[in-house]
């Protein structure tokens, strides 16, 4: 089961952007959520969870799949059988905040010595602009 909303408390489209800095849907699909039929809902993560996986293989190595899911068990990451690798990883540095290694974790980042705090705002910068191309790409208006 998803999660009820995607939203994670940092609204950027009250401020005029039309992909939110936050949870990274659209800005109709923010103002409409609670009147989509759960299929609708289903499209919007399946979407979230593809842009996000592929920003954090852009990002990132996962070089121990087991360690990775034991630390995430640990964290408390929901619906662990049914999230992809990637997105285990992602949740995992998302609830880890502070600077623990990242080979205990089981990744490794693909550019330099990066931090897990540093990784993790790099995925996010990632996974947003993947989220504005992907809106520009299908509604021919500008994002930004």
């Amino acid at each position: 089961m998803l999660r009820r909303t995607p939203c994670v408390g940092i609204c950027s489209t009250t401020y005029g952007d039309l992909v939110c800095r936050g949870c990274k849907r659209f800005s109709h699909e923010i103002v409409q959520w609670n009147g989509f039929a759960d299929d609708q809902r289903r499209l919007v993560w399946q979407r979230l969870h593809e842009l996000r996986e592929g920003a954090v293989l852009s990002c990132l190595r996962i070089d121990d799949e087991v360690l990775l899911r034991a630390e995430a068990a640990l964290l408390g990451v929901p619906m662990l059988e049914s999230l992809s690798v990637a997105n285990i990883a992602y949740e995992v540095l998302r609830r880890s905040r502070n600077e623990i290694e990242l080979s205990l974790l089981g990744l490794s980042p693909l550019a330099g010595d990066q931090a897990a705090s540093e990784l993790y705002r790099h995925i996010e910068r990632e996974l947003f602009e993947r989220s504005v191309a992907h809106y520009e790409r299908n509604f021919h208006v500008s994002a930004r």
